[in-house]
Protein backbone atom coordinates (compact mmCIF):
# COMPACT_ATOMS: atom_id res chain seq x y z
CA UNK A 1 0.00 0.00 0.00
CA UNK A 2 1.52 3.46 -1.05
CA UNK A 3 1.72 6.10 1.66
CA UNK A 4 -0.41 8.15 -0.04
CA UNK A 5 -3.37 5.78 0.04
CA UNK A 6 -2.28 4.66 3.63
CA UNK A 7 -2.97 8.20 4.90
CA UNK A 8 -6.03 8.76 2.53
CA UNK A 9 -7.60 5.55 3.97
CA UNK A 10 -6.63 7.20 7.81
CA UNK A 11 -8.50 10.11 7.46
CA UNK A 12 -11.27 9.16 5.78
CA UNK A 13 -12.48 5.51 7.61
CA UNK A 14 -13.14 6.41 11.64
CA UNK A 15 -10.69 4.77 13.58
CA UNK A 16 -13.27 2.63 15.74
CA UNK A 17 -13.79 1.08 11.76
CA UNK A 18 -10.34 0.22 11.73
CA UNK A 19 -9.72 -1.86 14.68
CA UNK A 20 -12.31 -3.88 14.05
CA UNK A 21 -11.42 -7.12 12.61
CA UNK A 22 -14.01 -8.28 9.51
CA UNK A 23 -16.16 -11.43 10.54
CA UNK A 24 -14.35 -14.31 9.53
CA UNK A 25 -15.89 -17.36 7.98
CA UNK A 26 -13.48 -20.02 7.12
CA UNK A 27 -13.33 -21.95 4.06
CA UNK A 28 -14.73 -25.77 5.28
CA UNK A 29 -13.00 -27.13 2.27
CA UNK A 30 -14.15 -30.52 2.16
CA UNK A 31 -14.46 -31.38 5.93
CA UNK A 32 -17.37 -32.55 7.76
CA UNK A 33 -19.55 -28.76 8.60
CA UNK A 34 -20.50 -28.75 12.51
CA UNK A 35 -19.11 -24.82 13.09
CA UNK A 36 -21.95 -22.92 12.26
CA UNK A 37 -25.14 -24.10 13.44
CA UNK A 38 -26.84 -25.16 10.10
CA UNK A 39 -29.42 -27.63 10.21
CA UNK A 40 -27.74 -30.88 8.43
CA UNK A 41 -30.62 -31.87 6.56
CA UNK A 42 -31.35 -31.20 3.06
CA UNK A 43 -35.10 -31.39 1.55
CA UNK A 44 -36.31 -34.81 0.24
CA UNK A 45 -35.86 -34.72 -3.35
CA UNK A 46 -39.79 -34.84 -4.14
CA UNK A 47 -39.97 -31.33 -2.32
CA UNK A 48 -36.98 -29.94 -4.07
CA UNK A 49 -38.52 -30.61 -7.10
CA UNK A 50 -41.86 -28.64 -6.11
CA UNK A 51 -39.72 -26.04 -4.65
CA UNK A 52 -38.14 -25.32 -8.42
CA UNK A 53 -41.62 -25.42 -10.34
CA UNK A 54 -42.93 -23.18 -7.94
CA UNK A 55 -39.69 -20.70 -8.50
CA UNK A 56 -40.57 -20.83 -12.19
CA UNK A 57 -43.15 -18.56 -11.56
CA UNK A 58 -41.55 -15.91 -10.05
CA UNK A 59 -40.95 -12.85 -12.10
CA UNK A 60 -37.18 -12.02 -11.30
CA UNK A 61 -37.64 -8.90 -14.22
CA UNK A 62 -39.83 -7.27 -11.18
CA UNK A 63 -38.95 -5.86 -7.30
CA UNK A 64 -40.02 -7.75 -4.56
CA UNK A 65 -43.23 -6.61 -2.67
CA UNK A 66 -41.22 -4.18 0.19
CA UNK A 67 -43.34 -5.19 2.80
CA UNK A 68 -43.39 -9.00 1.82
CA UNK A 69 -46.87 -8.45 3.14
CA UNK A 70 -48.15 -12.09 2.50
CA UNK A 71 -44.92 -13.62 4.22
CA UNK A 72 -45.33 -11.07 6.99
CA UNK A 73 -49.07 -12.50 7.52
CA UNK A 74 -47.89 -16.12 7.62
CA UNK A 75 -44.99 -15.63 9.25
CA UNK A 76 -47.38 -14.02 12.43
CA UNK A 77 -49.51 -17.28 12.82
CA UNK A 78 -46.42 -19.36 12.47
CA UNK A 79 -44.11 -18.00 14.90
CA UNK A 80 -47.31 -17.46 17.34
CA UNK A 81 -47.10 -13.88 17.05
CA UNK A 82 -49.74 -12.74 20.04
CA UNK A 83 -52.37 -10.58 18.62
CA UNK A 84 -52.09 -6.77 18.14
CA UNK A 85 -48.22 -6.88 17.51
CA UNK A 86 -46.95 -6.67 14.48
CA UNK A 87 -43.23 -8.32 12.27
CA UNK A 88 -40.84 -6.27 10.75
CA UNK A 89 -38.49 -8.25 8.25
CA UNK A 90 -35.08 -8.63 7.75
CA UNK A 91 -32.37 -9.77 5.65
CA UNK A 92 -30.84 -12.36 8.61
CA UNK A 93 -31.65 -11.56 12.06
CA UNK A 94 -27.75 -9.49 11.08
CA UNK A 95 -29.62 -6.73 9.23
CA UNK A 96 -32.29 -6.29 12.10
CA UNK A 97 -29.92 -6.00 14.37
CA UNK A 98 -28.12 -3.39 12.38
CA UNK A 99 -31.79 -1.84 12.04
CA UNK A 100 -32.06 -1.51 15.62
CA UNK A 101 -29.03 0.31 16.07
CA UNK A 102 -29.27 2.66 13.82
CA UNK A 103 -32.79 3.33 14.67
CA UNK A 104 -31.58 4.50 18.55
CA UNK A 105 -27.91 5.65 17.54
CA UNK A 106 -26.98 9.02 19.24
CA UNK A 107 -24.23 10.63 20.96
CA UNK A 108 -23.10 8.47 24.44
CA UNK A 109 -26.03 5.51 23.23
CA UNK A 110 -25.65 2.36 24.72
CA UNK A 111 -25.89 -1.22 24.18
CA UNK A 112 -25.45 -3.63 26.63
CA UNK A 113 -25.51 -7.23 26.44
CA UNK A 114 -24.24 -10.56 28.93
CA UNK A 115 -20.63 -11.42 27.46
CA UNK A 116 -20.01 -14.10 25.99
CA UNK A 117 -22.47 -13.79 23.63
CA UNK A 118 -23.31 -13.13 19.65
CA UNK A 119 -20.69 -11.13 18.62
CA UNK A 120 -22.58 -9.18 16.13
CA UNK A 121 -24.37 -7.18 19.27
CA UNK A 122 -20.87 -5.34 19.82
CA UNK A 123 -19.49 -4.93 15.88
CA UNK A 124 -22.80 -3.68 14.84
CA UNK A 125 -22.88 -1.18 18.01
CA UNK A 126 -19.36 -0.08 17.40
CA UNK A 127 -19.86 0.45 13.53
CA UNK A 128 -22.49 2.64 14.08
CA UNK A 129 -21.04 4.17 16.65
CA UNK A 130 -22.72 3.55 19.71
CA UNK A 131 -21.23 2.19 23.14
CA UNK A 132 -21.25 -1.31 23.46
CA UNK A 133 -21.34 -2.76 27.73
CA UNK A 134 -20.72 -5.97 28.06
CA UNK A 135 -21.52 -7.85 31.68
CA UNK A 136 -19.69 -10.87 32.11
CA UNK A 137 -21.94 -13.81 32.68
CA UNK A 138 -21.39 -16.04 36.06
CA UNK A 139 -19.08 -18.86 35.60
CA UNK A 140 -21.81 -21.84 34.83
CA UNK A 141 -23.12 -19.09 32.23
CA UNK A 142 -25.93 -18.17 33.96
CA UNK A 143 -27.10 -14.10 34.09
CA UNK A 144 -25.07 -12.24 36.86
CA UNK A 145 -28.45 -10.83 37.71
CA UNK A 146 -27.50 -8.04 39.99
CA UNK A 147 -24.17 -7.22 37.69
CA UNK A 148 -27.03 -6.40 34.79
CA UNK A 149 -29.51 -4.21 36.82
CA UNK A 150 -27.00 -2.35 38.17
CA UNK A 151 -24.99 -1.98 34.47
CA UNK A 152 -28.51 -1.03 33.58
CA UNK A 153 -29.16 2.05 36.66
CA UNK A 154 -25.47 3.11 35.60
CA UNK A 155 -25.46 2.89 31.82
CA UNK A 156 -29.15 3.45 31.00
CA UNK A 157 -28.73 1.43 27.67
CA UNK A 158 -30.64 2.34 24.67
CA UNK A 159 -31.21 -1.06 23.84
CA UNK A 160 -30.60 -4.92 25.64
CA UNK A 161 -29.56 -8.05 23.78
CA UNK A 162 -30.65 -11.11 25.49
CA UNK A 163 -30.01 -13.93 23.45
CA UNK A 164 -32.05 -16.89 24.69
CA UNK A 165 -30.84 -19.62 24.31
CA UNK A 166 -27.54 -17.93 23.85
CA UNK A 167 -24.97 -18.36 22.03
CA UNK A 168 -22.07 -19.70 22.24
CA UNK A 169 -23.22 -20.85 25.44
CA UNK A 170 -26.64 -23.04 25.02
CA UNK A 171 -28.31 -22.77 28.03
CA UNK A 172 -31.41 -20.87 28.80
CA UNK A 173 -31.07 -18.20 31.04
CA UNK A 174 -33.72 -17.81 34.43
CA UNK A 175 -36.81 -16.57 32.78
CA UNK A 176 -37.61 -14.37 35.96
CA UNK A 177 -34.37 -13.16 35.73
CA UNK A 178 -35.32 -11.77 32.42
CA UNK A 179 -38.55 -10.37 33.28
CA UNK A 180 -36.43 -8.27 36.36
CA UNK A 181 -34.35 -7.26 33.39
CA UNK A 182 -37.06 -6.08 31.36
CA UNK A 183 -38.81 -4.12 33.83
CA UNK A 184 -35.43 -2.39 34.94
CA UNK A 185 -34.35 -1.67 31.57
CA UNK A 186 -35.30 2.34 30.15
CA UNK A 187 -35.24 1.57 26.66
CA UNK A 188 -35.56 -1.38 24.47
CA UNK A 189 -35.20 -5.12 24.96
CA UNK A 190 -34.51 -7.84 22.29
CA UNK A 191 -35.09 -11.11 23.06
CA UNK A 192 -32.93 -12.99 20.41
CA UNK A 193 -34.54 -16.44 20.01
CA UNK A 194 -33.05 -17.70 16.89
CA UNK A 195 -32.54 -21.33 18.32
CA UNK A 196 -36.20 -21.31 19.67
CA UNK A 197 -36.66 -24.26 17.62
CA UNK A 198 -35.12 -26.33 19.50
CA UNK A 199 -35.65 -24.48 22.95
CA UNK A 200 -38.39 -25.59 25.60
CA UNK A 201 -39.42 -21.94 26.01
CA UNK A 202 -39.83 -18.27 24.44
CA UNK A 203 -40.77 -14.39 25.40
CA UNK A 204 -43.08 -14.41 22.35
CA UNK A 205 -46.16 -14.36 24.35
CA UNK A 206 -44.96 -11.68 26.72
CA UNK A 207 -44.41 -9.08 24.06
CA UNK A 208 -48.37 -8.09 25.26
CA UNK A 209 -47.04 -7.67 28.60
CA UNK A 210 -44.14 -4.85 28.33
CA UNK A 211 -44.06 -2.22 26.14
CA UNK A 212 -40.34 -2.14 25.55
CA UNK A 213 -40.07 -5.61 24.71
CA UNK A 214 -38.99 -7.34 20.87
CA UNK A 215 -38.27 -11.10 20.52
CA UNK A 216 -36.14 -11.74 17.14
CA UNK A 217 -36.36 -14.96 15.34
CA UNK A 218 -34.57 -16.34 12.06
CA UNK A 219 -35.43 -19.44 9.15
CA UNK A 220 -31.69 -19.85 9.90
CA UNK A 221 -31.68 -22.71 11.98
CA UNK A 222 -35.04 -24.54 11.02
CA UNK A 223 -32.79 -25.36 7.64
CA UNK A 224 -33.04 -22.18 5.77
CA UNK A 225 -29.88 -20.47 6.72
CA UNK A 226 -29.56 -19.98 2.75
CA UNK A 227 -32.30 -18.02 2.51
CA UNK A 228 -31.16 -15.36 5.07
CA UNK A 229 -34.10 -14.23 6.49
CA UNK A 230 -34.98 -12.87 10.23
CA UNK A 231 -38.33 -11.33 11.97
CA UNK A 232 -38.37 -8.89 14.72
CA UNK A 233 -41.96 -8.85 16.66
CA UNK A 234 -43.03 -6.49 18.63
CA UNK A 235 -45.73 -3.24 19.08
CA UNK A 236 -46.25 -2.26 15.61
CA UNK A 237 -45.32 1.78 17.04
CA UNK A 238 -41.26 0.35 17.60
CA UNK A 239 -41.36 -1.58 14.31
CA UNK A 240 -42.68 1.15 12.53
CA UNK A 241 -39.44 3.32 13.59
CA UNK A 242 -37.07 1.16 12.93
CA UNK A 243 -38.70 0.13 9.79
CA UNK A 244 -37.43 3.59 8.64
CA UNK A 245 -33.92 2.61 8.62
CA UNK A 246 -34.40 -0.45 6.49
CA UNK A 247 -33.35 -1.05 2.86
CA UNK A 248 -36.03 -0.36 0.16
CA UNK A 249 -36.87 -4.22 -0.83
CA UNK A 250 -34.61 -6.26 1.58
CA UNK A 251 -36.50 -9.15 0.80
CA UNK A 252 -36.19 -10.72 -2.09
CA UNK A 253 -38.03 -12.26 -4.48
CA UNK A 254 -36.53 -15.60 -4.10
CA UNK A 255 -36.44 -15.44 -0.30
CA UNK A 256 -39.92 -14.46 -0.12
CA UNK A 257 -41.36 -17.48 -2.47
CA UNK A 258 -39.15 -19.92 -1.17
CA UNK A 259 -40.24 -18.96 2.20
CA UNK A 260 -43.37 -19.16 1.80
CA UNK A 261 -42.99 -22.97 0.04
CA UNK A 262 -41.25 -24.28 3.30
CA UNK A 263 -43.94 -22.64 5.66
CA UNK A 264 -46.15 -24.69 3.20
CA UNK A 265 -44.42 -27.92 4.14
CA UNK A 266 -43.77 -27.32 8.00
CA UNK A 267 -43.75 -30.73 8.74
CA UNK A 268 -40.88 -31.42 7.13
CA UNK A 269 -38.58 -28.65 8.86
CA UNK A 270 -40.90 -29.42 12.32
CA UNK A 271 -39.77 -33.33 11.78
CA UNK A 272 -35.97 -32.33 11.34
CA UNK A 273 -35.86 -30.06 14.51
CA UNK A 274 -37.19 -33.46 16.38
CA UNK A 275 -34.65 -35.51 14.72
CA UNK A 276 -31.51 -32.81 15.45
CA UNK A 277 -33.03 -32.29 19.37
CA UNK A 278 -32.96 -36.10 19.62
CA UNK A 279 -29.33 -36.61 18.30
CA UNK A 280 -28.34 -33.34 20.52
CA UNK A 281 -29.16 -35.60 23.46
CA UNK A 282 -27.25 -38.24 21.87
CA UNK A 283 -24.13 -36.73 21.24
CA UNK A 284 -24.04 -34.53 24.70
CA UNK A 285 -24.11 -38.11 26.71
CA UNK A 286 -21.27 -39.22 24.15
CA UNK A 287 -19.15 -36.36 24.97
CA UNK A 288 -20.09 -36.14 28.82
CA UNK A 289 -18.54 -39.75 28.89
CA UNK A 290 -15.00 -38.23 28.11
CA UNK A 291 -13.56 -37.61 31.08
CA UNK A 292 -11.10 -34.51 30.64
CA UNK A 293 -14.06 -32.69 29.17
CA UNK A 294 -16.30 -30.31 30.85
CA UNK A 295 -20.02 -30.42 29.10
CA UNK A 296 -22.52 -27.75 29.10
CA UNK A 297 -26.01 -28.36 28.87
CA UNK A 298 -27.94 -27.47 25.32
CA UNK A 299 -30.68 -25.82 24.26
CA UNK A 300 -29.64 -24.91 20.95
CA UNK A 301 -28.36 -26.88 18.02
CA UNK A 302 -24.90 -26.95 19.40
CA UNK A 303 -22.74 -28.15 22.20
CA UNK A 304 -20.80 -26.24 24.11
CA UNK A 305 -17.61 -28.03 25.70
CA UNK A 306 -14.18 -27.32 27.81
CA UNK A 307 -11.08 -29.43 27.62
CA UNK A 308 -8.33 -29.87 29.92
CA UNK A 309 -5.91 -26.36 30.49
CA UNK A 310 -4.25 -26.04 27.34
CA UNK A 311 -5.51 -28.63 24.91
CA UNK A 312 -8.37 -26.97 22.84
CA UNK A 313 -6.13 -25.68 19.88
CA UNK A 314 -4.58 -28.93 19.50
CA UNK A 315 -7.85 -30.95 19.67
CA UNK A 316 -9.57 -28.41 16.90
CA UNK A 317 -6.38 -28.72 15.38
CA UNK A 318 -7.19 -32.84 15.28
CA UNK A 319 -10.44 -32.46 14.41
CA UNK A 320 -9.60 -30.62 11.14
CA UNK A 321 -7.07 -33.12 10.36
CA UNK A 322 -9.68 -35.38 9.90
CA UNK A 323 -11.72 -33.19 7.62
CA UNK A 324 -14.22 -32.25 11.09
CA UNK A 325 -14.66 -28.88 11.38
CA UNK A 326 -15.64 -27.27 14.47
CA UNK A 327 -15.79 -23.89 16.21
CA UNK A 328 -12.59 -22.75 18.38
CA UNK A 329 -13.52 -20.25 21.01
CA UNK A 330 -10.97 -20.53 22.93
CA UNK A 331 -8.49 -17.40 21.41
CA UNK A 332 -11.79 -15.38 22.30
CA UNK A 333 -10.18 -15.97 26.15
CA UNK A 334 -11.69 -15.04 29.48
CA UNK A 335 -14.51 -17.59 29.88
CA UNK A 336 -13.99 -19.11 26.70
CA UNK A 337 -10.79 -20.19 27.31
CA UNK A 338 -10.03 -24.13 26.45
CA UNK A 339 -13.80 -23.83 25.32
CA UNK A 340 -15.04 -25.50 21.54
CA UNK A 341 -18.65 -25.68 20.30
CA UNK A 342 -19.96 -27.95 17.52
CA UNK A 343 -22.85 -27.93 15.83
CA UNK A 344 -25.32 -31.24 16.26
CA UNK A 345 -24.91 -32.99 12.53
CA UNK A 346 -26.77 -35.91 11.03
CA UNK A 347 -26.26 -39.41 13.35
CA UNK A 348 -23.16 -40.42 10.73
CA UNK A 349 -21.50 -36.92 11.35
CA UNK A 350 -22.12 -36.84 15.04
CA UNK A 351 -20.44 -40.37 14.80
CA UNK A 352 -17.31 -39.46 13.05
CA UNK A 353 -16.96 -36.71 15.41
CA UNK A 354 -17.02 -38.79 18.25
CA UNK A 355 -14.92 -40.94 17.02
CA UNK A 356 -12.43 -38.78 16.23
CA UNK A 357 -12.33 -37.14 19.74
CA UNK A 358 -11.81 -40.50 21.45
CA UNK A 359 -8.79 -41.06 18.82
CA UNK A 360 -7.31 -37.49 19.65
CA UNK A 361 -8.23 -38.15 23.59
CA UNK A 362 -6.73 -41.52 23.55
CA UNK A 363 -8.99 -42.92 24.82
Amino acid sequence: MSEDLSHRIERLIRPEIRALSAYHVPDPGNCIKLDAMENPYPWPPELVGAWLERLRHVSLNRYPDPAAARLRQRLLTEMGVPAGMDLLLGNGSDELIQMLALAVAGPDRVVLAPEPTFVMYRMIAEVVGLRFAGVPLQDDFSLDTAAMLSAIEAQQPALVFLAYPNNPTGNLFEAGDIHRIIQAAPGLVVLDEAYAAFAGDSFMAALADYDNLLVMRTVSKMGLAGLRLGLLAGRAEWLGEIDKTRLPYNINVLTQASAEFALDHREVLDGQTEQIRADRAQLHESLAAMPSLTVYPSEANFILFRTAAGEADAIFAGLRERNILIKNLSPAGGMLSDCLRVTVGTPEENAAFIAAMQEILDL
